[in-house]
């Protein structure tokens, strides 16, 4: 009698131990695909508006061939989008060009990369004031984005239309400008809040995103603009841990795919023109 209660309790024990360990190992998938393993179908992203969320809402149904889904989490700043990929909030993002990330790398101590170049937008000059940038008075003010890599972006373009002149260097600022005939003040703000001071500044140096959502046509309203062959191509941003991952995978191929290129020629007109 002992010894079949004894053949008993140890069949009971290697049942539950075999169970424990069933359930630890489903666990432990779980936690990998919860933790961005290779295995996950769905990927997060981080994009502005116009015109990278627009852009990768028409990637969407080309990752679904794939056997993945997308999230779009919007952003209206520069900072943050970059700040939750690199804590894991998000999977990527797509908002910015090369000379920033690197910036954002430095000044951040982040750990990011990027995988493909996607489109270029030209940087233009507006104005609700004047029709010619001629037009300038002596002592006008004209704003530009307060973040460094597109401070340098903008002063070149007004160095290109003749308002300044600048020493050389990437990261220049107004207190390099070494011509300034029409006494150019310099007014550094938010990327995002330029379009709004269009009534209060005599001329904006403006990305072309947030220029687009306040429905500024770069090609037939900006009174000067970046020069097409410009280097800095907006790049989809990643972890660099994550770079080989095949969900990342999939969506650089998506979005250097010929589909997105159409759509992106189709959609901008020329405002906005693919980098691939």
């Amino acid at each position: 009698m002992k010894k079949s209660l004894s053949i008993l309790l140890a069949a009971v024990l290697t049942i539950g131990l075999a169970g424990c360990g069933v359930k630890n190992n489903s666990e432990a998938a779980n936690t990998g695909a919860a933790s961005g393993g290779n295995e996950k179908k769905v990927i997060k992203v981080g994009a502005t508006p116009v015109p990278h969320k627009e852009i990768l809402e028409a990637a969407v149904p080309l990752l679904e061939k794939k056997g993945y889904k997308l999230e779009i989490r919007e952003f209206t700043d520069y900072v943050q989008p970059n700040l939750a990929v690199n804590d894991g909030e998000l999977d990527a993002n797509f908002f910015q060009h090369v000379p920033y990330l690197q910036n954002m790398n430095k000044e951040k101590n982040l750990n990011l990369d990027y995988t493909v170049k996607i489109h270029i937008e030209p940087m233009g000059v507006y104005s609700h004031k004047i029709k010619d940038l001629k037009d300038l008075k002596e002592g006008s003010t004209i704003a530009v984005p307060n973040d460094a890599t597109n401070e340098a972006r903008a002063l070149r373009v007004l160095e290109t239309a003749g308002l300044i002149k600048l020493k050389s260097g990437d990261l220049v600022t107004a207190l390099d400008i070494t011509d300034n005939t029409k006494k150019i003040k310099v007014k550094e703000l938010e990327a995002a809040q330029l379009p709004r001071t269009l009534d209060d500044v005599d001329a904006a140096v403006i990305n072309t995103n947030y220029a687009l959502e306040a429905k500024l046509n770069p090609s037939k309203d900006a009174l000067a603009i970046e020069s097409k062959d410009s280097p800095y191509a907006n790049v989809l941003a990643v972890r660099k841990q994550d770079k080989d991952k095949d969900y990342i995978k999939a969506l650089s191929e998506v979005l250097n795919s010929p589909e997105i290129k159409k759509f992106i020629e189709d959609k901008y007109n020329g405002s906005i023109v693919p980098a691939f």
